[in-house]
Protein backbone atom coordinates (compact mmCIF):
# COMPACT_ATOMS: atom_id res chain seq x y z
CA UNK A 1 0.00 0.00 0.00
CA UNK A 2 1.47 3.64 -0.84
CA UNK A 3 1.84 6.21 1.78
CA UNK A 4 0.27 10.14 1.40
CA UNK A 5 2.29 11.67 -0.86
CA UNK A 6 3.56 8.50 -2.72
CA UNK A 7 3.17 9.25 -6.50
CA UNK A 8 2.81 5.46 -7.85
CA UNK A 9 6.15 4.68 -8.88
CA UNK A 10 9.04 4.16 -7.20
CA UNK A 11 11.81 6.34 -5.98
CA UNK A 12 13.70 6.25 -9.27
CA UNK A 13 11.36 3.69 -11.62
CA UNK A 14 9.84 4.60 -14.85
CA UNK A 15 7.33 7.13 -15.26
CA UNK A 16 4.30 5.97 -17.53
CA UNK A 17 0.96 7.39 -18.51
CA UNK A 18 -1.13 5.75 -15.92
CA UNK A 19 0.99 7.55 -13.54
CA UNK A 20 -0.01 11.14 -15.88
CA UNK A 21 -3.65 9.97 -15.78
CA UNK A 22 -3.68 9.85 -11.83
CA UNK A 23 -1.84 12.86 -11.18
CA UNK A 24 -4.00 14.91 -13.44
CA UNK A 25 -7.09 13.74 -11.56
CA UNK A 26 -5.78 14.69 -8.16
CA UNK A 27 -4.80 17.75 -9.36
CA UNK A 28 -8.07 18.54 -11.36
CA UNK A 29 -9.69 17.51 -8.05
CA UNK A 30 -7.91 19.53 -6.04
CA UNK A 31 -8.43 22.65 -8.37
CA UNK A 32 -12.25 22.40 -8.26
CA UNK A 33 -11.40 23.69 -4.09
CA UNK A 34 -9.00 25.89 -4.02
CA UNK A 35 -5.89 27.69 -5.11
CA UNK A 36 -4.60 26.89 -2.10
CA UNK A 37 -5.79 23.16 -2.42
CA UNK A 38 -3.93 22.67 -5.76
CA UNK A 39 -0.70 24.16 -4.61
CA UNK A 40 -0.85 21.92 -1.38
CA UNK A 41 -1.72 18.68 -3.63
CA UNK A 42 1.06 19.85 -5.94
CA UNK A 43 3.79 20.16 -3.55
CA UNK A 44 2.78 16.45 -2.00
CA UNK A 45 3.26 15.21 -5.74
CA UNK A 46 6.36 16.12 -6.30
CA UNK A 47 7.03 15.15 -2.54
CA UNK A 48 8.57 19.01 -1.92
CA UNK A 49 7.18 22.30 -1.72
CA UNK A 50 5.13 24.42 -4.05
CA UNK A 51 4.69 27.90 -4.17
CA UNK A 52 2.40 30.71 -6.39
CA UNK A 53 4.26 33.90 -6.01
CA UNK A 54 3.18 37.16 -7.36
CA UNK A 55 5.49 40.71 -8.01
CA UNK A 56 3.31 42.85 -6.00
CA UNK A 57 1.62 40.62 -3.29
CA UNK A 58 4.83 37.92 -2.73
CA UNK A 59 3.72 34.41 -1.91
CA UNK A 60 -0.30 34.00 -3.09
CA UNK A 61 0.30 30.26 -1.75
CA UNK A 62 2.99 27.98 -0.59
CA UNK A 63 2.64 24.90 0.72
CA UNK A 64 3.97 24.73 3.09
CA UNK A 65 3.57 27.78 4.39
CA UNK A 66 7.68 27.93 5.34
CA UNK A 67 8.17 27.62 1.79
CA UNK A 68 6.96 31.26 1.23
CA UNK A 69 10.10 33.03 1.20
CA UNK A 70 12.35 30.32 -0.69
CA UNK A 71 9.47 30.50 -3.39
CA UNK A 72 9.71 34.10 -4.14
CA UNK A 73 13.01 34.45 -3.86
CA UNK A 74 13.24 31.62 -6.42
CA UNK A 75 10.85 33.32 -8.34
CA UNK A 76 13.23 36.40 -8.56
CA UNK A 77 16.45 34.47 -9.08
CA UNK A 78 15.47 31.42 -10.66
CA UNK A 79 19.43 30.75 -11.65
CA UNK A 80 20.07 31.17 -7.84
CA UNK A 81 17.48 27.71 -7.48
CA UNK A 82 18.90 25.65 -10.51
CA UNK A 83 16.70 22.46 -9.20
CA UNK A 84 13.12 24.29 -8.72
CA UNK A 85 10.98 25.05 -11.87
CA UNK A 86 9.84 27.76 -12.50
CA UNK A 87 6.25 28.30 -14.71
CA UNK A 88 4.27 31.27 -15.48
CA UNK A 89 1.14 31.07 -14.46
CA UNK A 90 -2.20 33.27 -14.27
CA UNK A 91 -0.27 36.68 -13.77
CA UNK A 92 2.24 35.17 -11.44
CA UNK A 93 5.08 32.53 -11.13
CA UNK A 94 4.82 28.94 -10.17
CA UNK A 95 7.63 27.16 -8.71
CA UNK A 96 8.40 23.46 -7.53
CA UNK A 97 11.34 22.26 -5.38
CA UNK A 98 10.54 18.37 -6.03
CA UNK A 99 12.51 15.99 -4.13
CA UNK A 100 15.95 14.54 -5.26
CA UNK A 101 13.91 11.16 -5.31
CA UNK A 102 11.34 12.18 -7.64
CA UNK A 103 11.78 11.64 -11.63
CA UNK A 104 11.82 15.17 -13.80
CA UNK A 105 9.13 13.43 -15.65
CA UNK A 106 6.78 13.18 -13.30
CA UNK A 107 7.73 16.70 -11.96
CA UNK A 108 7.40 18.44 -15.15
CA UNK A 109 3.84 16.97 -15.87
CA UNK A 110 2.75 18.45 -12.23
CA UNK A 111 4.07 21.84 -13.06
CA UNK A 112 2.85 22.11 -16.45
CA UNK A 113 -0.65 20.58 -15.48
CA UNK A 114 -1.04 22.65 -12.31
CA UNK A 115 0.41 26.19 -14.01
CA UNK A 116 -2.40 25.44 -16.66
CA UNK A 117 -5.28 24.66 -13.99
CA UNK A 118 -4.21 27.95 -12.68
CA UNK A 119 -4.75 29.48 -15.77
CA UNK A 120 -7.98 28.75 -16.42
CA UNK A 121 -8.83 29.17 -12.36
CA UNK A 122 -7.20 32.53 -13.38
CA UNK A 123 -9.96 33.09 -16.50
CA UNK A 124 -12.96 32.10 -14.40
CA UNK A 125 -12.09 35.13 -11.82
CA UNK A 126 -11.31 37.36 -14.69
CA UNK A 127 -14.67 36.16 -16.26
CA UNK A 128 -16.73 37.44 -12.68
CA UNK A 129 -14.05 40.31 -11.94
CA UNK A 130 -16.09 42.86 -13.75
CA UNK A 131 -19.21 41.70 -11.56
CA UNK A 132 -16.93 41.78 -8.17
CA UNK A 133 -15.89 45.02 -8.93
CA UNK A 134 -18.87 46.89 -9.12
CA UNK A 135 -19.81 45.37 -6.13
CA UNK A 136 -16.81 46.75 -4.40
CA UNK A 137 -17.61 50.06 -5.58
CA UNK A 138 -21.23 50.31 -4.72
CA UNK A 139 -20.05 48.85 -0.83
CA UNK A 140 -17.45 51.95 -0.81
CA UNK A 141 -19.92 54.20 -1.96
CA UNK A 142 -22.23 52.84 0.80
CA UNK A 143 -19.46 53.42 3.27
CA UNK A 144 -18.97 57.13 2.06
CA UNK A 145 -22.92 57.38 2.20
CA UNK A 146 -22.89 56.52 5.94
CA UNK A 147 -24.32 53.10 5.94
CA UNK A 148 -21.65 51.28 7.51
CA UNK A 149 -23.93 48.85 9.03
CA UNK A 150 -25.42 47.52 5.91
CA UNK A 151 -21.87 47.37 4.35
CA UNK A 152 -20.60 45.08 7.49
CA UNK A 153 -23.69 42.92 6.82
CA UNK A 154 -23.06 42.39 3.55
CA UNK A 155 -19.11 41.82 4.49
CA UNK A 156 -20.65 39.02 6.63
CA UNK A 157 -21.06 40.11 9.40
CA UNK A 158 -17.21 40.66 11.17
CA UNK A 159 -17.46 42.97 13.70
CA UNK A 160 -15.59 45.59 11.58
CA UNK A 161 -15.18 48.97 13.43
CA UNK A 162 -12.53 50.88 11.68
CA UNK A 163 -11.52 51.92 8.58
CA UNK A 164 -8.02 52.78 6.38
CA UNK A 165 -8.68 54.32 3.15
CA UNK A 166 -5.74 55.18 0.68
CA UNK A 167 -7.47 57.23 -2.58
CA UNK A 168 -4.61 56.49 -5.77
CA UNK A 169 -4.00 58.85 -8.61
CA UNK A 170 -2.07 58.91 -12.24
CA UNK A 171 -2.02 57.61 -15.70
CA UNK A 172 -1.93 54.02 -15.40
CA UNK A 173 -4.66 53.70 -12.58
CA UNK A 174 -6.51 51.24 -14.41
CA UNK A 175 -3.77 48.60 -14.42
CA UNK A 176 -2.83 49.04 -11.13
CA UNK A 177 -6.64 48.26 -10.32
CA UNK A 178 -6.23 44.88 -12.24
CA UNK A 179 -2.31 44.22 -10.26
CA UNK A 180 -3.63 45.50 -6.69
CA UNK A 181 -7.15 43.42 -7.20
CA UNK A 182 -4.95 40.20 -8.08
CA UNK A 183 -2.63 40.69 -4.87
CA UNK A 184 -5.44 41.17 -2.62
CA UNK A 185 -7.94 38.33 -3.71
CA UNK A 186 -6.98 36.24 -1.71
CA UNK A 187 -8.07 38.69 1.35
CA UNK A 188 -11.36 39.51 -0.30
CA UNK A 189 -13.81 36.88 1.34
CA UNK A 190 -14.20 38.53 5.06
CA UNK A 191 -12.15 36.28 7.55
CA UNK A 192 -11.41 37.58 11.32
CA UNK A 193 -9.31 40.85 11.27
CA UNK A 194 -10.02 42.80 7.99
CA UNK A 195 -11.72 43.18 5.16
CA UNK A 196 -10.21 44.74 2.03
CA UNK A 197 -12.47 46.88 -0.89
CA UNK A 198 -11.04 48.09 -4.06
CA UNK A 199 -13.12 50.68 -6.66
CA UNK A 200 -12.97 53.08 -8.86
CA UNK A 201 -14.55 56.41 -7.68
CA UNK A 202 -14.61 59.87 -10.44
CA UNK A 203 -11.34 58.37 -12.29
CA UNK A 204 -9.28 57.59 -9.19
CA UNK A 205 -8.23 54.06 -7.21
CA UNK A 206 -10.40 53.98 -3.58
CA UNK A 207 -8.59 51.13 -1.09
CA UNK A 208 -10.84 50.81 1.87
CA UNK A 209 -9.57 48.17 4.49
CA UNK A 210 -12.03 47.49 7.16
CA UNK A 211 -10.93 45.83 10.20
CA UNK A 212 -11.09 45.72 13.64
CA UNK A 213 -8.82 48.61 14.80
CA UNK A 214 -5.59 47.33 13.95
CA UNK A 215 -3.83 47.73 10.93
CA UNK A 216 -0.82 45.36 10.25
CA UNK A 217 0.64 47.45 7.25
CA UNK A 218 -0.01 44.57 4.56
CA UNK A 219 -2.12 46.46 2.07
CA UNK A 220 -0.02 49.60 2.78
CA UNK A 221 2.85 47.92 1.57
CA UNK A 222 1.35 46.19 -1.47
CA UNK A 223 -0.43 49.88 -1.95
CA UNK A 224 3.35 50.93 -1.68
CA UNK A 225 4.72 48.68 -4.44
CA UNK A 226 1.90 49.10 -6.50
CA UNK A 227 2.62 53.27 -7.11
CA UNK A 228 6.12 52.60 -7.45
CA UNK A 229 5.46 50.29 -10.22
CA UNK A 230 3.24 52.64 -11.87
CA UNK A 231 3.86 55.82 -11.19
CA UNK A 232 0.90 56.73 -8.88
CA UNK A 233 0.54 59.19 -6.06
CA UNK A 234 -1.46 58.03 -3.14
CA UNK A 235 -3.11 59.60 -0.21
CA UNK A 236 -3.73 57.57 3.18
CA UNK A 237 -6.09 58.23 6.30
CA UNK A 238 -6.85 56.12 9.31
CA UNK A 239 -7.58 53.92 11.17
CA UNK A 240 -10.85 56.05 11.85
CA UNK A 241 -14.07 54.63 12.49
CA UNK A 242 -16.00 52.92 9.71
CA UNK A 243 -18.96 55.89 11.01
CA UNK A 244 -16.13 58.42 10.26
CA UNK A 245 -15.61 57.44 6.34
CA UNK A 246 -16.09 60.25 4.45
CA UNK A 247 -13.72 62.20 6.68
CA UNK A 248 -11.12 59.17 6.43
CA UNK A 249 -12.10 59.61 2.27
CA UNK A 250 -11.79 63.41 2.20
CA UNK A 251 -8.20 63.59 4.61
CA UNK A 252 -6.87 60.96 1.69
CA UNK A 253 -7.40 62.96 -0.74
CA UNK A 254 -5.90 65.85 1.14
CA UNK A 255 -2.83 64.39 1.99
CA UNK A 256 -2.21 62.98 -1.76
CA UNK A 257 -1.77 66.84 -3.00
CA UNK A 258 1.60 66.43 -0.55
CA UNK A 259 2.85 63.45 -2.61
CA UNK A 260 5.89 63.28 -4.57
CA UNK A 261 7.54 61.27 -6.86
CA UNK A 262 10.22 60.45 -3.96
CA UNK A 263 7.34 60.23 -1.57
CA UNK A 264 4.61 58.54 -3.13
CA UNK A 265 1.95 57.74 -0.08
CA UNK A 266 1.58 60.51 2.05
CA UNK A 267 -0.33 59.49 5.45
CA UNK A 268 -3.01 62.21 6.37
CA UNK A 269 -1.12 63.16 9.87
CA UNK A 270 1.49 63.62 8.38
CA UNK A 271 0.18 66.31 7.29
CA UNK A 272 -1.88 67.79 9.58
CA UNK A 273 -0.20 67.75 12.14
CA UNK A 274 2.30 71.39 12.09
CA UNK A 275 5.51 71.65 13.61
CA UNK A 276 5.20 74.24 15.32
CA UNK A 277 1.98 73.51 17.26
CA UNK A 278 3.75 70.81 19.68
CA UNK A 279 6.02 74.21 21.03
CA UNK A 280 3.69 76.49 21.86
CA UNK A 281 2.26 77.07 25.66
CA UNK A 282 -0.71 74.51 25.50
CA UNK A 283 -3.11 76.20 27.93
CA UNK A 284 -2.94 79.64 26.19
CA UNK A 285 -2.69 78.13 22.55
CA UNK A 286 -5.74 76.09 23.21
CA UNK A 287 -7.95 78.69 24.82
CA UNK A 288 -7.61 80.63 21.89
CA UNK A 289 -8.17 78.24 19.51
CA UNK A 290 -11.32 76.99 21.02
CA UNK A 291 -12.64 80.76 21.13
CA UNK A 292 -11.65 82.08 17.73
CA UNK A 293 -13.44 78.40 16.58
CA UNK A 294 -16.52 78.65 18.70
CA UNK A 295 -18.87 80.58 15.84
CA UNK A 296 -17.90 77.47 13.12
CA UNK A 297 -19.97 73.64 13.90
CA UNK A 298 -17.41 70.58 13.13
CA UNK A 299 -18.39 70.61 9.60
CA UNK A 300 -17.56 74.08 8.54
CA UNK A 301 -14.10 73.16 10.89
CA UNK A 302 -13.36 70.27 8.44
CA UNK A 303 -14.04 71.80 5.36
CA UNK A 304 -11.21 74.67 6.10
CA UNK A 305 -9.09 72.00 7.40
CA UNK A 306 -8.92 69.75 4.34
CA UNK A 307 -8.78 73.72 1.82
CA UNK A 308 -5.92 74.55 4.23
CA UNK A 309 -3.93 71.89 3.74
CA UNK A 310 -4.42 71.03 0.14
CA UNK A 311 -4.16 74.61 -0.43
CA UNK A 312 -6.40 75.52 -3.06
CA UNK A 313 -10.47 76.05 -3.37
CA UNK A 314 -10.84 73.56 -6.46
CA UNK A 315 -8.26 70.79 -4.76
CA UNK A 316 -10.35 70.89 -1.87
CA UNK A 317 -14.00 70.80 -3.97
CA UNK A 318 -12.19 67.76 -5.50
CA UNK A 319 -11.19 66.06 -1.69
CA UNK A 320 -14.62 67.16 -0.75
CA UNK A 321 -16.36 65.76 -3.38
CA UNK A 322 -18.16 69.20 -3.46
CA UNK A 323 -18.50 71.85 -6.58
CA UNK A 324 -15.86 74.74 -6.38
CA UNK A 325 -18.87 76.70 -6.07
CA UNK A 326 -20.06 75.11 -3.30
CA UNK A 327 -16.96 75.58 -1.24
CA UNK A 328 -15.99 78.66 -2.42
CA UNK A 329 -19.42 79.88 -0.39
CA UNK A 330 -19.10 77.83 2.48
CA UNK A 331 -15.47 79.33 2.94
CA UNK A 332 -16.71 82.68 2.54
CA UNK A 333 -19.92 82.22 5.22
CA UNK A 334 -16.94 81.00 7.64
CA UNK A 335 -15.15 84.18 6.89
CA UNK A 336 -18.02 85.67 8.31
CA UNK A 337 -18.39 84.15 11.01
CA UNK A 338 -15.34 84.30 11.87
CA UNK A 339 -14.87 87.97 11.69
CA UNK A 340 -11.36 87.69 9.21
CA UNK A 341 -9.84 87.54 6.46
CA UNK A 342 -8.89 84.47 5.31
CA UNK A 343 -7.54 85.56 1.82
CA UNK A 344 -4.32 87.03 4.79
CA UNK A 345 -1.30 84.37 4.20
CA UNK A 346 -0.81 84.98 7.89
CA UNK A 347 -4.50 84.62 9.14
CA UNK A 348 -4.60 81.76 7.35
CA UNK A 349 -1.37 79.93 8.78
CA UNK A 350 -3.02 81.04 12.60
CA UNK A 351 -5.98 79.28 11.34
CA UNK A 352 -4.32 76.09 10.40
CA UNK A 353 -2.92 76.40 13.84
CA UNK A 354 -6.38 76.83 15.36
CA UNK A 355 -7.85 73.66 13.52
CA UNK A 356 -4.72 71.42 14.93
CA UNK A 357 -4.72 72.92 18.79
CA UNK A 358 -5.27 70.28 21.37
CA UNK A 359 -9.08 70.36 23.37
CA UNK A 360 -8.43 72.66 26.73
CA UNK A 361 -8.96 70.21 28.72
CA UNK A 362 -5.79 68.31 27.76
CA UNK A 363 -3.47 71.32 28.08
CA UNK A 364 -5.07 72.28 31.16
CA UNK A 365 -4.34 68.75 32.03
CA UNK A 366 -0.69 68.96 30.70
CA UNK A 367 0.30 72.31 32.00
CA UNK A 368 -1.00 71.20 35.69
CA UNK A 369 1.24 68.15 35.40
CA UNK A 370 4.10 70.45 34.33
CA UNK A 371 3.37 73.46 36.78
CA UNK A 372 1.60 72.66 39.24
CA UNK A 373 -2.25 73.06 40.02
CA UNK A 374 -1.82 76.25 41.84
CA UNK A 375 -0.19 78.25 39.92
CA UNK A 376 -0.88 80.31 36.67
CA UNK A 377 -4.28 81.06 38.34
CA UNK A 378 -4.68 84.75 37.60
CA UNK A 379 -3.33 84.26 34.16
CA UNK A 380 -5.88 81.53 33.49
CA UNK A 381 -8.31 84.21 34.37
CA UNK A 382 -7.50 86.53 32.44
CA UNK A 383 -7.36 84.38 29.79
CA UNK A 384 -11.09 83.15 29.57
CA UNK A 385 -12.18 86.66 30.27
CA UNK A 386 -10.28 87.84 27.30
CA UNK A 387 -11.45 84.45 25.18
CA UNK A 388 -14.40 86.43 23.86
CA UNK A 389 -11.93 88.80 22.20
CA UNK A 390 -9.73 86.15 20.66
CA UNK A 391 -9.03 86.73 16.96
CA UNK A 392 -7.06 85.18 14.08
CA UNK A 393 -4.99 88.11 13.15
CA UNK A 394 -3.10 87.49 16.50
CA UNK A 395 -2.04 84.70 18.74
CA UNK A 396 -1.93 85.00 22.56
CA UNK A 397 0.89 87.66 23.41
CA UNK A 398 3.85 85.94 24.27
CA UNK A 399 3.53 82.75 22.70
CA UNK A 400 5.54 82.94 19.70
CA UNK A 401 8.25 84.83 21.88
CA UNK A 402 9.70 81.40 23.44
CA UNK A 403 13.01 80.25 23.29
CA UNK A 404 11.64 76.68 21.39
CA UNK A 405 9.99 78.67 19.22
CA UNK A 406 12.57 80.86 17.97
CA UNK A 407 14.62 78.09 17.96
CA UNK A 408 12.91 75.84 15.51
CA UNK A 409 12.65 79.03 13.27
CA UNK A 410 15.64 80.04 13.06
CA UNK A 411 16.59 76.37 12.07
CA UNK A 412 14.03 76.39 8.90
CA UNK A 413 14.66 79.29 7.44
CA UNK A 414 18.25 81.09 8.47
CA UNK A 415 20.77 81.04 6.08
CA UNK A 416 18.74 82.50 3.50
CA UNK A 417 20.08 85.27 1.09
CA UNK A 418 18.15 88.04 1.11
CA UNK A 419 17.03 87.83 -2.23
CA UNK A 420 15.59 84.76 -1.29
CA UNK A 421 14.03 85.45 1.34
CA UNK A 422 12.32 88.33 0.34
CA UNK A 423 11.25 86.75 -2.82
CA UNK A 424 9.96 83.84 -1.02
CA UNK A 425 8.04 86.20 1.52
CA UNK A 426 6.25 87.77 -1.51
CA UNK A 427 5.65 84.46 -2.90
CA UNK A 428 3.97 83.58 0.37
CA UNK A 429 2.11 86.30 1.06
CA UNK A 430 0.54 85.86 -2.84
CA UNK A 431 -0.30 81.57 -1.47
CA UNK A 432 2.23 80.55 -3.60
CA UNK A 433 1.13 82.16 -7.14
CA UNK A 434 4.58 82.87 -8.98
CA UNK A 435 2.73 85.13 -11.68
CA UNK A 436 1.45 87.87 -9.04
CA UNK A 437 4.67 87.71 -6.38
CA UNK A 438 7.01 87.95 -9.70
CA UNK A 439 5.10 91.49 -10.82
CA UNK A 440 5.44 93.01 -7.26
CA UNK A 441 9.19 91.54 -7.14
CA UNK A 442 9.69 93.05 -10.63
CA UNK A 443 11.32 90.44 -11.69
CA UNK A 444 11.07 87.56 -14.23
CA UNK A 445 8.68 84.48 -13.71
CA UNK A 446 11.39 82.23 -14.69
CA UNK A 447 13.64 84.02 -12.06
CA UNK A 448 11.50 83.83 -9.15
CA UNK A 449 11.34 80.36 -10.02
CA UNK A 450 14.90 79.32 -10.13
CA UNK A 451 15.00 81.21 -6.86
CA UNK A 452 12.02 79.17 -5.52
CA UNK A 453 14.34 76.09 -6.47
CA UNK A 454 17.18 77.34 -4.49
CA UNK A 455 15.16 78.04 -1.63
CA UNK A 456 13.56 74.45 -1.36
CA UNK A 457 16.66 73.26 -1.65
CA UNK A 458 18.13 75.27 1.27
CA UNK A 459 15.55 74.73 3.44
CA UNK A 460 15.32 70.73 2.53
CA UNK A 461 11.23 71.80 2.72
CA UNK A 462 8.66 70.60 -0.34
CA UNK A 463 7.27 73.48 -0.96
CA UNK A 464 4.10 72.19 -2.75
CA UNK A 465 2.94 71.06 0.80
CA UNK A 466 0.44 73.53 1.84
CA UNK A 467 1.09 72.77 5.18
CA UNK A 468 4.55 73.51 4.65
CA UNK A 469 4.45 77.18 3.35
CA UNK A 470 2.00 78.03 6.27
CA UNK A 471 4.93 77.23 8.46
CA UNK A 472 7.36 78.80 6.64
CA UNK A 473 5.69 82.20 6.50
CA UNK A 474 5.19 81.72 10.07
CA UNK A 475 9.35 80.94 10.66
CA UNK A 476 10.00 84.16 8.60
CA UNK A 477 7.92 86.44 10.15
CA UNK A 478 9.35 85.03 14.08
CA UNK A 479 13.10 85.59 12.57
CA UNK A 480 12.16 89.26 10.45
CA UNK A 481 14.55 91.62 10.97
CA UNK A 482 13.53 94.11 8.22
CA UNK A 483 10.97 94.41 6.78
CA UNK A 484 11.71 91.69 4.09
CA UNK A 485 9.30 93.92 1.56
CA UNK A 486 10.25 93.98 -2.54
CA UNK A 487 11.78 97.31 -2.30
CA UNK A 488 14.65 96.07 -0.51
CA UNK A 489 14.91 93.57 -2.72
CA UNK A 490 19.01 93.76 -3.84
CA UNK A 491 19.07 94.99 -7.41
CA UNK A 492 22.06 94.41 -9.88
CA UNK A 493 20.34 95.97 -12.74
CA UNK A 494 19.53 95.09 -15.92
CA UNK A 495 16.54 92.96 -17.54
CA UNK A 496 16.13 90.42 -14.84
CA UNK A 497 16.55 93.03 -12.26
CA UNK A 498 14.43 95.71 -13.13
CA UNK A 499 13.65 98.36 -10.66
CA UNK A 500 10.43 99.51 -9.81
Amino acid sequence: MMGTGTTGHGPNGPWDARDGRDTTGRLLRAATGSGARLIAEAATLVQGWAVLADPIAGAVYSAPAAAAADGVHAAAAPHDHPYSVQLPAAGAVLVLAPAPATPAEHTGHVAATTAALLEVRGQRAAELRGEQMRLHTTLLRLLLAGHADAVVDALGGGAYTHVTVYRLTGEDTPAAHQVLWRAVRPTLTPHADACTLLGRLDGELVVAEVHRGSDDGRILRLVSRVCERHGLLAGMAGPLPLAEMSTAYCDAAAARHSATPAHRIVPADAIGAPRLAPLLPAAPYARWAAAVLRPLDPAQQHLLLVWLRTGSKPSAAEALGLSAGTVRARIREAARLLDADLEDATVRAHLLLALRAPAPADSDAAADATSGSGSGSGSDEAALRNAGEARLEALPGGILDTGAVRAWAGGLVDGLEPRLRIALTCWLRHHARTAPAATELHVHRTTLTTWLHQCADHLAQNLADATVRAEIHLALRITRCGRDAPADLPRRGGRTYRRA
